[in-house]
């Protein structure tokens, strides 16, 4: 069973980067550096995107374009 993965604002960017690590690329390129931050495996890409100033759908679009991508 092959089950499509999309990334939603509640999961936290540990999650996301657990996912797929080239995802960090995304986050960098959105000058969200904190991927490699401890807070990260606590904060969600709402919270991260708030903090931010970056549109949360956007990002989440993004996001999602890159995993479909790698899977």
């Amino acid at each position: 069973m092959n089950k499509k993965i999309k990334i939603t604002k509640d999961m936290t960017i540990g999650e996301i980067i657990e996912l797929d690590e080239n995802l960090g690329e995304v986050f960098l390129g959105f000058g969200m550096h904190c991927i490699s931050c401890p807070v990260s495996q606590m904060e969600t890409v709402e919270q991260a995107s708030q903090v931010h100033g970056v549109d949360l759908e956007f990002l989440l679009k993004k996001l999602n374009e890159n995993l479909k991508i790698k899977k």
